[in-house]
């Protein structure tokens, strides 16, 4: 019997950044005084990625939701710390133990839980949320939940679920059953003013800004440091990290080349953590209504082989990502899940030749103009990044000088956040410079089934329809293969087996490269160390420290303290 046990939480241009921090100034309770005596006057100011116009939508589910429901607002049963192999921490729940098969998971959650409109959170509102349309229950093979106590819910599933264990403890959110059984319709439904269990309520929204207060219900809500949390937008990297510097933003995870540009004002200080794949989304699959050259997987192959990845790290990321493995287990962490040694790491120089030879044994041909093709038709691929996401939008111009040296033409230009969300979403597109969602536990099943997971297990979804609510599958790809390994390894808690399951999944992606690998991201956290205590450190690394991190931001938000 497999028993887990909770720990109790211990707690752009130089006008535009002028008008924003007057806004900053005007939304703060205490002013902007450079005294720590401020800190725990105003609000902690935050930028999570927002861009303007801010749009209220506090619907965990929906593709576009704001950072400030996932954690902060929503949570989970259990906290998992993603930058190490630890046991999880109690949440809404106090412990889980599943039974002898794997087929049945008992959660206990703490006793006197309320909602922050007072209501009563009990484990009739977990199995609520377990059967909630949009966390895909007969997808997830539940068979059933009930409520056999106010502290006790005991859930069933059609096959042993030990693999799926930070799915169901560790990301799924926790909904009040009062509030979201009257929704009609989950995907149009904005949720303007939620109704949640974490530190956190909405106190206002505009275009601008919109602010979080301190949940009187909140079961810790006495040990809240920070009473109020002001979520920014800004449009692009460039302003806020002048923001930073001029001691206009507390805390945010982007990406700087010069940290010393922001640090050197004796208030902010900074961590990296890389933890992230970040990759060539490339919309691989014909069948389900992809287009374009990056359909065939010798050109996804031989842009592969063409790509410099020492020179992107070097040029785009100031050397500050890690080697990327193209079995997507995270180096060192994972290296006990790596099958075969040859996929250990992609490679880190360019072999245009090797290119070359992969385009030609699929029938393509070198033209005049130096470039390869097949039946009339140019290699040639158009590469979006999102529009002030620097680093990005650096290392999409390498690739395409790096493609175009292997005859492979790749068009780089940059779209604004929403262009992006959309085009991923639906599948309209060719290729994007982008991240995925790194496992945030010790373990790469969760990339195998939500961003490789084909239609069999409703990770995915034709172009022209959106992936799945919870499902990352952005590329389309659809590989009986794959799922097959997958739904195998769901039931299984023997690592040899699971091993040789991860090496049938491993052998079809490094072959396929629905993502083409590119570097582990630099993840860069900045924040106000004179005026805030409690963040994650190198020798405390409690949890992923960015403000845009779902679930460890609220986390994180709990253990702050402002200098008195």
């Amino acid at each position: 019997m497999t028993s887990r046990t909770s720990r109790r939480i211990a707690l752009t241009t130089a006008a535009g950044v002028s008008a924003l921090a007057l806004a900053l100034t005007g939304c703060s309770a205490g002013g902007d005084s450079d005294s720590a005596d401020a800190a725990s006057d105003r609000a902690l100011r935050v930028w999570a990625g927002s861009q303007t116009p801010i749009e209220a939508n506090f619907n965990p589910f929906a593709p576009t939701v704001l950072h400030g429901a996932l954690g902060p607002i929503y949570e989970p049963l259990f906290f998992f710390n993603k930058t190490a192999d630890t046991e999880p921490v109690g949440l809404i729940g106090e412990s889980y133990e599943y039974n002898e098969d794997g087929t049945q998971i008992t959660v206990t959650i703490k006793d006197g839980l309320k909602w922050s409109d007072g209501e009563a959170l009990t484990a009739d509102d977990v199995v609520f949320s377990f059967l909630y349309e949009a966390n895909n229950p007969e997808a997830n093979g539940l068979v059933s939940a009930e409520a056999t106590d106010e502290t006790t819910a005991v859930l069933t599933y059609d096959t042993p679920q030990y693999t799926t264990e930070f799915q169901r403890m560790g990301s799924s959110y926790i909904l009040p059953e009062h509030v979201w059984s009257e929704v009609g319709d989950y995907m149009t439904f904005t949720n303007e003013e939620p109704v949640g269990s974490g530190p956190y309520i909405v106190d206002k929204t505009t275009k601008e800004s919109y602010s979080l207060v301190a949940n009187p219900e909140f079961r810790d809500a006495d040990e809240l440091g920070v009473k109020s949390v002001q979520y920014i937008a800004v449009d692009n990297n460039q302003t806020a990290q002048d923001l930073l510097a001029a001691g206009k933003l507390d805390w945010t995870g982007m990406f700087i080349p010069n940290p010393d540009s922001v640090t050197s004002n004796g208030k902010i200080e900074w961590i990296n953590t890389p933890q992230d794949p970040t990759v060539l989304y490339t919309c691989a699959n014909a069948d389900l209504g992809c287009t374009g050259a990056q359909t065939d997987v010798a050109v996804r192959q031989a842009l592969n082989a063409a790509i410099d990845r020492t020179t992107i790290k070097d040029k785009a990321f100031v050397g500050l990502t890690g080697e990327i493995s193209p079995t997507f287990a995270l180096l060192p962490r994972d290296e006990k899940w790596v099958a075969d040694p040859a996929n250990e790491t992609s490679p880190q120089s360019p072999d245009a030749a090797a290119a070359g030879e992969i385009l030609e044994a699929a029938g393509y041909a070198k033209g005049d103009d130096g470039f390869y093709a097949k039946d009339g038709k140019t290699v040639e691929m158009s590469l979006t990044s999102v529009d002030g996401w620097t680093d990005y939008n650096d290392a999409a111009k390498l690739i395409a000088e790096q493609a175009a040296e292997a005859g492979i033409k790749i068009n780089a230009s940059t779209v604004q956040w929403q262009e992006f969300s959309d085009s991923r979403q639906t599948g309209q597109y060719e290729l994007i410079m982008g991240g995925m969602i790194g496992t945030s536990v010790a373990d790469p099943f969760q990339i195998y089934r939500d961003w490789f997971g084909g239609q069999a297990v409703a990770s995915t979804s034709a172009v022209g329809s959106e992936v799945p609510t919870g499902r990352w599958n952005f590329s389309r790809y659809d590989n009986p293969v794959v799922d097959e390994a997958v739904q195998a390894a769901i039931g299984t808690n023997d690592e040899a087996t699971k091993l040789e399951l991860y090496g049938t999944i491993q052998d079809e992606i490094v072959r396929d490269l629905p993502y083409i690998p590119l570097v582990i991201n630099a993840t860069q956290t900045f924040y106000n160390s004179a005026d805030y205590t409690g963040w994650p450190t190198e020798e405390d690394l409690y949890a992923f420290p960015p403000s845009w991190g779902a679930i460890a931001a609220g986390y994180i938000l709990q253990h702050l303290e402002p200098v008195k």
